[in-house]
Protein backbone atom coordinates (compact mmCIF):
# COMPACT_ATOMS: atom_id res chain seq x y z
CA UNK A 1 0.00 0.00 0.00
CA UNK A 2 3.06 2.34 0.13
CA UNK A 3 2.55 3.08 -3.70
CA UNK A 4 -1.14 3.62 -3.10
CA UNK A 5 -1.70 8.28 -3.68
CA UNK A 6 -4.80 9.47 -2.12
CA UNK A 7 -5.79 10.29 -5.66
CA UNK A 8 -6.36 6.39 -6.45
CA UNK A 9 -8.61 6.29 -3.06
CA UNK A 10 -10.76 8.66 -3.75
CA UNK A 11 -11.13 7.14 -7.53
CA UNK A 12 -11.85 4.23 -6.00
CA UNK A 13 -14.37 5.34 -3.38
CA UNK A 14 -16.31 6.85 -6.30
CA UNK A 15 -16.41 3.55 -8.25
CA UNK A 16 -17.28 1.81 -5.23
CA UNK A 17 -20.22 4.08 -4.24
CA UNK A 18 -21.48 4.28 -7.65
CA UNK A 19 -20.38 0.18 -8.49
CA UNK A 20 -19.81 2.14 -11.15
CA UNK A 21 -16.50 3.14 -13.16
CA UNK A 22 -18.57 5.62 -15.59
CA UNK A 23 -20.34 6.90 -13.04
CA UNK A 24 -17.46 7.76 -10.86
CA UNK A 25 -15.44 9.11 -13.95
CA UNK A 26 -18.79 11.63 -14.48
CA UNK A 27 -18.78 12.75 -10.59
CA UNK A 28 -14.65 13.28 -10.53
CA UNK A 29 -14.73 14.59 -13.95
CA UNK A 30 -12.34 11.89 -15.23
CA UNK A 31 -12.26 9.47 -18.65
CA UNK A 32 -13.56 6.72 -18.04
CA UNK A 33 -9.97 4.79 -18.93
CA UNK A 34 -8.42 6.93 -16.43
CA UNK A 35 -10.97 6.13 -13.67
CA UNK A 36 -9.99 2.31 -14.70
CA UNK A 37 -6.50 2.51 -14.78
CA UNK A 38 -6.37 4.40 -11.43
CA UNK A 39 -8.35 1.76 -9.57
CA UNK A 40 -6.30 -1.64 -11.72
CA UNK A 41 -2.87 0.42 -9.77
CA UNK A 42 -4.44 0.59 -6.57
CA UNK A 43 -5.01 -3.14 -7.20
CA UNK A 44 -1.84 -3.84 -7.87
CA UNK A 45 -0.86 -1.87 -4.53
CA UNK A 46 -2.91 -3.63 -2.53
CA UNK A 47 -2.31 -7.18 -3.91
CA UNK A 48 -5.91 -8.48 -4.02
CA UNK A 49 -8.64 -7.86 -6.65
CA UNK A 50 -11.14 -4.67 -5.48
CA UNK A 51 -13.82 -4.87 -7.17
CA UNK A 52 -15.85 -8.47 -9.13
CA UNK A 53 -18.37 -7.33 -12.01
CA UNK A 54 -21.02 -9.49 -12.79
CA UNK A 55 -22.54 -8.38 -15.86
CA UNK A 56 -22.38 -4.40 -16.19
CA UNK A 57 -22.55 -3.88 -12.25
CA UNK A 58 -19.33 -3.71 -10.13
CA UNK A 59 -19.35 -5.67 -7.02
CA UNK A 60 -16.45 -5.28 -3.63
CA UNK A 61 -14.42 -8.11 -2.40
CA UNK A 62 -13.87 -8.73 0.91
CA UNK A 63 -10.76 -6.75 0.41
CA UNK A 64 -12.42 -3.90 -1.62
CA UNK A 65 -15.20 -3.43 1.51
CA UNK A 66 -12.06 -3.01 3.86
CA UNK A 67 -10.36 -0.72 1.41
CA UNK A 68 -13.73 1.59 0.93
CA UNK A 69 -14.20 1.30 4.68
CA UNK A 70 -10.47 2.54 5.54
CA UNK A 71 -10.88 4.96 3.05
CA UNK A 72 -14.04 6.96 4.76
CA UNK A 73 -11.98 7.39 8.06
CA UNK A 74 -9.15 8.41 6.18
CA UNK A 75 -11.33 10.83 4.08
CA UNK A 76 -13.44 11.94 7.25
CA UNK A 77 -9.99 12.45 9.53
CA UNK A 78 -8.89 14.16 6.82
CA UNK A 79 -11.53 16.80 6.62
CA UNK A 80 -11.86 17.05 10.74
CA UNK A 81 -7.92 17.47 10.58
CA UNK A 82 -8.74 21.02 7.50
CA UNK A 83 -11.69 22.53 9.35
CA UNK A 84 -9.76 22.17 12.91
CA UNK A 85 -6.72 24.15 11.03
CA UNK A 86 -9.15 26.44 9.35
CA UNK A 87 -10.49 27.05 13.23
CA UNK A 88 -7.58 27.76 14.90
CA UNK A 89 -7.14 30.49 12.18
CA UNK A 90 -10.15 31.94 13.53
CA UNK A 91 -12.51 30.72 10.21
CA UNK A 92 -15.27 28.51 9.73
CA UNK A 93 -14.07 26.64 5.98
CA UNK A 94 -15.07 22.86 4.98
CA UNK A 95 -18.32 21.02 3.72
CA UNK A 96 -21.01 19.82 5.83
CA UNK A 97 -22.72 16.67 5.24
CA UNK A 98 -26.14 16.92 5.90
CA UNK A 99 -28.94 14.12 5.09
CA UNK A 100 -32.41 15.17 5.91
CA UNK A 101 -35.69 12.75 5.22
CA UNK A 102 -37.90 14.19 2.62
CA UNK A 103 -40.66 16.18 4.30
CA UNK A 104 -37.64 18.28 6.32
CA UNK A 105 -36.63 20.09 2.78
CA UNK A 106 -39.71 22.11 3.08
CA UNK A 107 -37.23 23.78 6.31
CA UNK A 108 -33.95 22.78 6.21
CA UNK A 109 -33.39 25.87 3.17
CA UNK A 110 -34.71 28.25 5.47
CA UNK A 111 -31.95 27.24 8.21
CA UNK A 112 -28.95 26.72 5.90
CA UNK A 113 -29.52 30.08 4.41
CA UNK A 114 -28.69 32.63 7.30
CA UNK A 115 -26.07 29.78 8.22
CA UNK A 116 -24.08 29.81 4.95
CA UNK A 117 -24.22 34.06 5.08
CA UNK A 118 -23.07 33.43 8.91
CA UNK A 119 -20.21 31.11 7.72
CA UNK A 120 -19.39 31.92 4.01
CA UNK A 121 -16.41 29.45 3.38
CA UNK A 122 -18.56 26.96 4.05
CA UNK A 123 -20.03 24.50 1.55
CA UNK A 124 -22.97 22.01 2.09
CA UNK A 125 -23.74 18.61 0.80
CA UNK A 126 -27.29 18.20 1.63
CA UNK A 127 -28.78 14.76 0.46
CA UNK A 128 -32.52 14.00 0.55
CA UNK A 129 -34.17 10.69 1.11
CA UNK A 130 -36.79 8.82 2.88
CA UNK A 131 -36.52 7.24 6.48
CA UNK A 132 -34.87 4.02 4.94
CA UNK A 133 -32.48 5.53 3.27
CA UNK A 134 -31.38 8.09 5.80
CA UNK A 135 -30.94 4.18 8.11
CA UNK A 136 -28.61 3.20 5.09
CA UNK A 137 -26.37 6.36 4.83
CA UNK A 138 -26.45 6.23 8.94
CA UNK A 139 -25.07 2.78 8.45
CA UNK A 140 -22.67 3.45 5.97
CA UNK A 141 -21.36 6.15 8.07
CA UNK A 142 -21.70 9.07 4.69
CA UNK A 143 -22.81 12.01 6.59
CA UNK A 144 -21.65 14.17 9.78
CA UNK A 145 -25.50 14.91 10.89
CA UNK A 146 -29.13 13.47 9.71
CA UNK A 147 -32.50 15.23 10.47
CA UNK A 148 -35.52 13.10 10.78
CA UNK A 149 -38.71 12.80 12.72
CA UNK A 150 -38.71 9.32 13.86
CA UNK A 151 -35.34 8.09 15.82
CA UNK A 152 -33.70 4.86 15.18
CA UNK A 153 -33.82 2.38 17.96
CA UNK A 154 -31.35 -0.46 15.84
CA UNK A 155 -28.58 2.68 15.78
CA UNK A 156 -26.62 3.68 18.97
CA UNK A 157 -27.09 7.49 18.21
CA UNK A 158 -26.98 11.17 19.19
CA UNK A 159 -30.29 12.34 19.19
CA UNK A 160 -31.29 15.80 20.08
CA UNK A 161 -35.03 17.71 19.24
CA UNK A 162 -35.01 21.21 17.88
CA UNK A 163 -38.34 21.71 16.10
CA UNK A 164 -41.95 20.27 16.45
CA UNK A 165 -43.61 18.42 13.26
CA UNK A 166 -47.20 18.52 13.70
CA UNK A 167 -48.94 15.52 11.46
CA UNK A 168 -52.40 17.33 10.27
CA UNK A 169 -54.93 15.56 8.46
CA UNK A 170 -55.28 17.81 5.10
CA UNK A 171 -58.03 17.99 2.70
CA UNK A 172 -59.66 20.18 -0.03
CA UNK A 173 -60.77 23.61 0.61
CA UNK A 174 -64.37 21.97 -0.58
CA UNK A 175 -64.04 18.86 1.86
CA UNK A 176 -67.46 18.01 3.46
CA UNK A 177 -65.76 17.99 6.54
CA UNK A 178 -63.80 21.72 6.30
CA UNK A 179 -64.72 24.09 8.75
CA UNK A 180 -66.04 21.27 11.12
CA UNK A 181 -65.06 21.67 14.55
CA UNK A 182 -63.81 18.48 16.47
CA UNK A 183 -64.28 15.92 14.09
CA UNK A 184 -64.24 12.58 15.63
CA UNK A 185 -61.20 10.14 14.37
CA UNK A 186 -64.39 7.43 13.70
CA UNK A 187 -65.36 10.43 10.91
CA UNK A 188 -62.55 9.34 8.75
CA UNK A 189 -63.74 5.83 8.45
CA UNK A 190 -64.10 4.73 4.39
CA UNK A 191 -62.16 8.12 3.68
CA UNK A 192 -60.02 7.61 0.76
CA UNK A 193 -56.78 8.09 1.68
CA UNK A 194 -53.47 9.43 -0.23
CA UNK A 195 -50.21 8.40 1.56
CA UNK A 196 -46.55 7.81 1.22
CA UNK A 197 -44.76 5.02 0.33
CA UNK A 198 -43.98 2.08 2.68
CA UNK A 199 -40.48 3.30 4.47
CA UNK A 200 -41.85 6.79 5.44
CA UNK A 201 -41.81 7.74 8.32
CA UNK A 202 -44.94 9.72 8.22
CA UNK A 203 -46.80 7.05 7.08
CA UNK A 204 -45.99 4.68 10.09
CA UNK A 205 -46.78 7.35 12.28
CA UNK A 206 -50.49 7.55 10.53
CA UNK A 207 -50.69 3.81 10.58
CA UNK A 208 -50.21 3.85 14.18
CA UNK A 209 -52.52 6.27 15.17
CA UNK A 210 -54.98 4.76 13.26
CA UNK A 211 -54.62 0.86 14.32
CA UNK A 212 -54.65 2.63 18.01
CA UNK A 213 -58.33 3.71 17.40
CA UNK A 214 -59.05 0.50 15.80
CA UNK A 215 -59.76 2.26 12.14
CA UNK A 216 -58.47 0.63 8.64
CA UNK A 217 -56.94 2.83 6.51
CA UNK A 218 -58.70 3.49 2.62
CA UNK A 219 -55.42 3.50 1.12
CA UNK A 220 -56.53 4.89 -2.96
CA UNK A 221 -52.69 6.01 -3.69
CA UNK A 222 -49.45 5.36 -2.50
CA UNK A 223 -46.86 7.96 -3.23
CA UNK A 224 -43.67 8.85 -2.83
CA UNK A 225 -43.77 12.76 -3.06
CA UNK A 226 -45.00 15.02 -0.20
CA UNK A 227 -45.48 17.15 -3.42
CA UNK A 228 -47.51 14.55 -5.53
CA UNK A 229 -49.72 13.94 -2.62
CA UNK A 230 -50.58 17.47 -2.24
CA UNK A 231 -51.60 18.02 -6.22
CA UNK A 232 -53.81 14.95 -5.77
CA UNK A 233 -55.77 16.18 -2.92
CA UNK A 234 -55.84 19.31 -4.13
CA UNK A 235 -57.44 17.28 -7.48
CA UNK A 236 -60.02 15.82 -5.04
CA UNK A 237 -58.19 12.18 -5.02
CA UNK A 238 -58.26 12.37 -1.12
CA UNK A 239 -57.32 13.52 2.02
CA UNK A 240 -54.10 12.75 3.63
CA UNK A 241 -51.88 13.25 6.67
CA UNK A 242 -48.82 15.79 6.50
CA UNK A 243 -46.64 17.64 8.26
CA UNK A 244 -47.70 20.75 9.02
CA UNK A 245 -44.29 21.84 7.39
CA UNK A 246 -45.35 20.66 3.51
CA UNK A 247 -47.48 23.95 3.78
CA UNK A 248 -45.22 26.52 4.77
CA UNK A 249 -45.00 28.17 1.56
CA UNK A 250 -48.32 28.10 0.38
CA UNK A 251 -49.95 30.70 2.83
CA UNK A 252 -53.44 31.72 2.00
CA UNK A 253 -53.60 30.78 -1.89
CA UNK A 254 -53.59 26.66 -0.86
CA UNK A 255 -55.73 24.88 -2.08
CA UNK A 256 -55.87 22.83 1.08
CA UNK A 257 -57.15 22.74 4.58
CA UNK A 258 -56.43 21.28 7.72
CA UNK A 259 -59.44 19.19 8.80
CA UNK A 260 -60.00 19.83 12.83
CA UNK A 261 -59.81 16.02 13.82
CA UNK A 262 -59.82 14.63 17.34
CA UNK A 263 -56.65 13.76 18.05
CA UNK A 264 -54.85 15.49 15.85
CA UNK A 265 -52.49 16.99 15.16
CA UNK A 266 -50.04 13.65 15.84
CA UNK A 267 -47.19 15.58 18.06
CA UNK A 268 -44.17 14.48 17.02
CA UNK A 269 -40.58 16.44 16.54
CA UNK A 270 -38.06 17.04 14.12
CA UNK A 271 -34.52 15.00 15.20
CA UNK A 272 -30.52 16.49 14.50
CA UNK A 273 -28.67 13.05 15.25
CA UNK A 274 -25.68 11.26 14.83
CA UNK A 275 -23.71 8.18 15.80
CA UNK A 276 -22.70 8.07 19.43
CA UNK A 277 -19.34 8.90 20.28
CA UNK A 278 -18.70 10.59 16.89
CA UNK A 279 -16.27 13.12 17.15
CA UNK A 280 -18.13 15.92 14.84
CA UNK A 281 -15.87 18.33 13.11
CA UNK A 282 -16.02 22.20 13.87
CA UNK A 283 -18.42 22.72 10.32
CA UNK A 284 -21.02 19.98 12.04
CA UNK A 285 -20.09 21.27 15.26
CA UNK A 286 -21.13 24.66 14.62
CA UNK A 287 -24.26 23.89 12.77
CA UNK A 288 -25.55 21.69 15.40
CA UNK A 289 -25.41 24.34 17.95
CA UNK A 290 -26.82 27.00 15.35
CA UNK A 291 -29.98 24.44 14.73
CA UNK A 292 -30.61 24.16 18.11
CA UNK A 293 -30.68 27.93 18.45
CA UNK A 294 -32.86 28.72 15.38
CA UNK A 295 -34.83 25.63 15.73
CA UNK A 296 -37.42 27.26 18.02
CA UNK A 297 -37.41 30.32 15.28
CA UNK A 298 -38.20 28.50 12.68
CA UNK A 299 -41.09 26.71 14.85
CA UNK A 300 -42.53 29.82 16.33
CA UNK A 301 -42.42 30.88 12.10
CA UNK A 302 -44.14 27.48 11.55
CA UNK A 303 -46.98 28.53 14.31
CA UNK A 304 -47.87 31.40 12.51
CA UNK A 305 -48.63 30.70 9.52
CA UNK A 306 -52.29 31.01 8.18
CA UNK A 307 -53.66 28.69 6.10
CA UNK A 308 -57.20 28.63 4.03
CA UNK A 309 -60.03 27.30 5.72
Amino acid sequence: MKQATLHQLKVFEAAARHGSFTRAAEELFLTQPTVSMQVKQLTKAVGLPLFEQVGKRLYLTDAGRELLATCREVFERLSLFEMTVADMKGLKQGQLRLAVVTTAKYFVPRLLGPFCRRYPGIDISLQVTNHEGLLDRLNDNLDELQIMSQPPTSFDVSCHPFLENPLEVLAPHDHPLAGQKNIPIERLTGEPFIIREPGSGTRGAVQKMFDAHGIKLKIRLELGSNEAIKQAIAGGLGISVLSRHVLALEGGTSMLTILDVENFPIRQQWYVIYPKGKQLSVVAQAFFDYLLDEGKRVAEETAALKFRE
